[in-house]
């Protein structure tokens, strides 16, 4: 069995506590521009990312030393991080030395030398500077040391072997759980099947009612073997849609032959703020009691829970860690490593540090991935990768700050007043800077030092852990900026100083995850244009994009058209009459329950005023900003009533997608904007960058968002092949050709114009 030697140590030789205090660490993408900077100095007769190979005990290990001089017997390992290194834990300088010492092992081995000279290179990436810790070691020694560690990870790595043949030879035969598939849910499981042996990047709109979940997952599950993949990350951006994939497994399993043996691990990953059993402690284990000797009791809480048989849901991890006296969210982290499907948050593969992401990288799997209502990445993937820093934050925990922190928040405080200064004239209106602040980003860098000095050294404090955190998200940040980013400082009075760092094209960041991947499906029930979602997600060129036909028939649905009505903002106010009237003649001619969406409360609420004073015999509901989950329980329990009603809501809001509406819940939507963003100075902006990149920026930053959102919501109306329903797009401009192609093209099979 092949193990990556970085995997090994991490197995083998991990022990005490969890310690996730709080020392600032570099992205994945500085740390591997600190070995480059490394790697760079050291010139003729060095070599970079030196390939080690070896068995040991029938372990087959590999891995790549950092630096390597043939001719001194030199090793080098490097290690990046920010700050003081004496905030680097015990157990972490462990883990490194004993990665050090593997590779010297199989370098002494390959190389067939008695002695090695390794160092052990640390690099703070804020000041530029290399501490080495040296040491020469003896090839027998440093071999007796391997064994240990491979002797640790043999039994284990048999049986991840075992199990590895079982699951395959399971997914090879997998049956699928219902008699036959859906109008189209054949064809959708061949396209995505083929996707995955191919190794291919694919765009798949797939309207409503194919049944997605489980015509994604059972295909691509079944082509594991084939295509060798290692893992399968089913990632969403609701969680909703997790559930779902969770249940859908289940259904797998439970359809198959001795149900009760089932050898495909499959993991639920949830957030920490959802996992957490102590959220008023600090992460290490002079805090945490369930942190104190983690990994010294983890080994049989991962074997309890790689034989549990059944999937890792949030409430089976939380059992098995209470047995053990363990946190269940590291856990959860843990068996990431040895699950087979993993079924999470897109963040798990796209954020700036994301855990599947990692380990792809590290163990070099074949990790197929398969993103549900892909449609929202473009948003989910700029909020990734933009922060915001407030003076607000800052000030207040300047008040009440230890003694030792002063002068980081002094220093730091001056230096927002400097940035105030500089920008006083644009009073509370936006102003977008070309370049970050250099004294503002100077003075985090001192602040995020102190922060992390003190809260190494005391109880926690949420307060300053929020301001340390804040400064280190913007650093990073800071580091890759660049015209994917836009820089905005807004203020909104005195002491109310916000500068954030907005991403504009995700692209740049997301395009090294697409590669890592063995097989990328991206699928929606509106994708389309597709080179849109290529451009700005960054995915391969090559990538292609397939429209499977809709189960569902124009004849189900009817589209009107209002040529006589402008929703634009010059005529809105005169739009408000003729929309109320128009939705009371459609609910008095066939009663039943509608969603009416606007473009802002306002209108929303302009309109819904109108319906009441001139129709009142119209039953009407209205979103109001700011609902609490238990509110927006009970407006959707309002669809279920017998009785119908016009129900008012906000285009892109929480009911304008992600819920299902069938039969009589739902038998008509009205759509009273075009969906587009506003034409403000931030949007203007975007629409140059987008021109620039792309030769687009119209339709990339107005119309195709827009339209997104119409179809979206107006999707809600036909669930199943037995709905009848009706849509009023109203706005002149939905006549225009441009904006007709834009929406799902089964709509206008047949045509009807009002």
């Amino acid at each position: 069995m092949k193990v990556a030697v970085r995997t090994l140590c991490e197995f083998a030789a991990r022990e005490g506590d969890l310690d996730f205090r709080y020392t600032p660490a570099p992205s994945a993408e500085e740390g591997i521009a600190g070995h480059q900077v490394i790697q760079s100095k050291r010139g003729y007769g060095y070599k970079s990312e030196y390939s080690l190979t070896g068995k040991c005990l029938g372990l087959e290990l590999y891995g790549r030393a950092d630096v390597y001089n043939p001719h001194s017997g030199l090793l080098e390992e490097i290690k990046t991080h920010r700050g003081d290194l004496s905030r680097i834990r015990p157990h972490q300088r462990a883990l490194h030395r004993a990665q050090l010492r593997a590779y010297g092992a199989l370098l002494c081995r390959q190389e067939k030398r008695k002695t090695v000279k390794l160092a052990l290179v640390y690099f703070d990436m804020g000041k530029n500077r290399e501490t080495p810790v040296t040491e020469t070691a003896r090839a027998d020694e440093l071999w007796q040391e391997l064994e240990t560690l491979c002797e640790r990870y043999r039994l284990w790595a048999e049986q991840e072997a075992h199990h590895r043949e079982q699951r395959d030879v399971r997914l090879a035969g997998l049956r699928f759980p219902f008699a036959q598939f859906r109008p189209c849910q054949r064809q959708l499981a061949e396209t995505v099947y083929k996707n995955t042996i191919k190794g291919g990047s694919l765009l798949l709109e797939a309207p409503t009612g194919l049944g997605k979940t489980l015509g994604t997952l059972f295909p691509a599950l079944m082509a594991m073997p084939a295509a060798a993949h290692d893992k399968l990350a089913y990632l969403t951006c609701r969680n909703t849609a997790r559930q779902l994939a969770v249940d859908a497994v289940e259904r797998l399993r439970a359809a198959q032959d001795a149900p009760q043996i089932w050898p495909l691990r499959t993991l639920e990953l949830v957030a920490k703020a959802d996992a957490c059993e102590h959220p008023d402690k600090a992460c290490h284990g002079d805090s945490c009691p369930l942190a104190k000797g983690f990994f010294d009791r983890l080994p049989d809480a991962r074997a309890e829970a790689a034989q549990a048989g059944t999937t890792l849901t949030q409430d089976v991890l939380a059992t098995i860690a209470v047995g053990h006296n363990i946190c269940p969210y590291f856990l959860a982290q843990e068996m990431a490593r040895w699950c087979d499907l993993v079924i999470g948050d897109v963040n798990r593969m796209f954020d700036q540090a994301a855990l599947l992401q990692g380990l792809t990288r590290q163990n070099n799997w074949k990790t197929g991935v398969l993103i549900d209502e892909a449609h929202n990445l473009v948003d989910r993937g700029r909020g990734m990768y933009s922060v915001q820093l407030d003076q607000q934050r800052l000030l207040k925990v300047k008040k009440t700050a230890p003694k030792a922190l002063r002068p980081h928040l002094d220093r730091t405080a001056r230096a927002w007043q400097g940035v105030i200064g500089d920008h006083s004239e644009a009073g509370t209106a936006p102003v977008f800077l070309d370049n970050l602040p250099g004294a503002l980003i100077g003075s985090l860098q001192g602040l995020v030092s102190g922060l992390t000095d003190f809260l190494a050294d005391n109880p926690p404090d949420l307060e300053l852990q929020e301001v340390l955190f804040e400064s280190v998200a913007f650093m990073k940040l800071a580091d890759s900026f660049g015209d994917h980013s836009l820089c905005e400082f807004r203020r909104a009075g005195r002491g109310r100083a916000s500068l954030s760092i907005q991403n504009l094209v995700p692209a740049d960041f997301l395009r090294d995850r697409f590669q890592a991947a063995a097989s990328v499906l991206l699928f929606s029930a509106t994708l389309s244009p597709g080179v849109y979602y290529r451009d700005l997600l960054g995915l391969p060129e090559d990538s292609r994009f397939t429209s499977l036909p809709s189960p569902f028939s124009a004849e189900q649905l009817q589209v009107n058209f209002t040529p006589k009505i402008s929703t634009r903002q010059a005529h809105r106010e005169a739009s408000v009459q003729p929309i109320a009237e128009l939705i009371a003649q459609q609910y008095r001619e066939r009663r039943g329950h509608y969603l009416a969406f606007f473009s802002s409360f306002k209108y929303l609420n302009e309109a819904s005023a109108a319906l009441k004073s001139q129709a009142p015999d119209v039953p009407q509901r209205v979103q109001h900003s700011g609902m609490s989950p238990q509110q927006r329980r009970e407006f959707l329990a309002g669809f279920r009533e017998e009785s119908g009603s016009v129900a008012f809501a906000v285009l892109g809001g929480v009911f304008s997608e992600g819920i299902d509406l069938p039969g009589e819940q739902l038998i008509g939507a009205f759509v009273a904007t075009l969906g587009l963003p506003p034409f403000d100075a931030w949007h203007e902006i975007l629409k140059h960058r987008l021109h620039e990149r792309f030769g687009a920026g119209y339709d990339y930053t107005y119309l195709i968002p827009g339209l997104q959102k119409i179809a979206q919501a107006a999707g809600r109306v036909i669930r199943t092949p037995e709905d009848q329903g009706v849509i009023w797009l109203i706005d002149d401009r939905f006549l225009q050709p441009q904006i007709r192609g834009l929406l799902p093209g089964w709509w206008f099979k047949t045509e009807t114009a009002e």
